[in-house]
């Protein structure tokens, strides 16, 4: 059978990325890339019904997003932006020295566009769930505003030159622990691969895994893939018991 027709046979999503990902370059390769391209779609696809279900079910329990804007980054939920693909080639440009964007954050972008679950602690201190680390992707038109920048591209190569084990990588997430506005750590980033591949390392968050693994452990777990005691409260059981029959599995 083909990806594709594995994945919509209801398949787990785990055992046919895996081997997809196991492909490696093989993945871009005229016999396997429209597989593995259908397989990458519907699975985006699935994401954006997922997170848009979790938004409407957050909205029902009055939590406390952010209503005040400065960038897109900063909405819980934006569409994939006219200029997508102008964005995504500015992007590729600007990071060529280094390596390439994982086909999964292309493929983000122009499926779901953006997301911020993060909880508005300027509004209102008092966290509904402490430790919960709301899935959060940044816009990708504030990502290339970043990356295209002198002082970005002088820190990556800095960094590479201090440490050769240091991988470059694209800022994506606070860590849990900034989202709780506590001073934390890096911040969640995806590497610049050497080659073409489908998906990348997550870096920095706890799981320790690709960025469509990350995505499946976010809505596995509602939106909220953090490590601690709140998932013992009574409200986010609850959230999970009304939110978790509505999802596509990934």
């Amino acid at each position: 059978m083909k990806f594709i027709e594995r994945y919509l046979s209801g398949e787990g999503g785990t055992s046919v990325y895996e081997d997809i990902y196991g492909l490696k370059e093989k993945a871009f390769q005229s016999e396997h890339f429209d597989d593995v391209y259908a397989v990458l779609t519907e699975t985006f696809k699935r994401v954006t019904f997922n997170l848009n279900v979790i938004y409407q079910e957050l909205n029902n329990i009055n939590y406390v997003f952010k209503t005040v804007f400065t960038s897109n980054s900063d909405k819980p939920l934006v569409l994939p932006l006219p200029n997508t693909d102008n964005l995504i080639s500015e992007l590729e440009d600007s990071v060529a020295d280094f390596g390439k964007i994982p086909l999964s954050l292309k493929l983000f972008y122009q499926i779901v566009g953006t997301c911020n679950f993060a909880w508005d602690y300027e509004n209102q201190p008092n966290l509904l769930w402490e430790g919960a680390d709301p899935i959060q992707i940044a816009s990708l038109d504030d990502l290339v505003d970043y990356v295209t920048t002198d002082e970005w591209k002088e820190y990556i190569s800095d960094s590479l030159e201090y440490d050769e084990d240091e991988i470059p990588a694209l800022e994506l997430a606070a860590d849990y622990l900034h989202k709780d506005n506590i001073s934390g750590g890096p911040a969640y980033s995806l590497e610049i691969t050497k080659d073409e591949t489908i998906d990348g390392l997550f870096l920095n968050e706890c799981n320790e895994t690709t960025f469509i693994n990350y995505l499946r452990i976010c809505i596995e777990n509602c939106g909220f893939p953090g490590n601690s005691d709140f998932r013992q409260s009574e409200s986010y059981k609850n959230f999970c018991l009304k939110v978790k029959p509505k999802l596509k599995s990934i």
